[in-house]
């Protein structure tokens, strides 16, 4: 008994074309919806120099700060001063000096708190222009 005579044996079909233009929408959408981003490198030549030293040297103040929060202006020990005290010592070595470079050598251990005290006592003083003072790695 043959009870499939007439029929024909269909197999199911996998239709990709509306797979395929799912797949391109969303790649299209990607596409334009994707910010790209770049990492752009600033290359600096910087301008060199054969002279050794300017002709006229800035005016300096020396302030050097301590492991321990010690501070010594131009040579003098002021100790563990406090903000008003070094912004009148300031004041004092910067009394003979038109618009001096204040150079802050401070110890690599010394607390950031010691170093942000001199920079607000030359603030209060109105002296705008610090540095600071480091060393070449050996």
């Amino acid at each position: 008994m043959n009870f499939r005579r007439g029929r024909r044996e269909d197999y199911p079909e996998i239709n990709l074309i509306p797979f395929i233009d799912i797949l391109l929408v969303i790649v299209i959408f990607l596409a334009v919806t994707t910010t790209y981003a770049r990492f752009a490198e600033l290359k600096i030549n910087l301008p060199t120099s054969s002279a050794a030293q300017t002709p006229n040297p800035p005016k300096q103040i020396e302030v050097a700060v301590a492991e321990s929060g010690r501070y010594q202006i131009d040579g003098t020990a002021l100790g563990e001063a406090s903000i008003d005290e070094l912004a009148a010592a300031l004041k004092k070595a910067a009394a003979n000096r038109d618009d001096p470079v204040v150079v802050i050598n401070a110890d690599a251990r010394a607390a950031h708190q010691s170093v942000v005290n001199v920079m607000e006592a030359a603030r209060r003083v109105e002296l705008t222009r610090i540095t600071f003072a480091t060393q070449t790695a050996p």
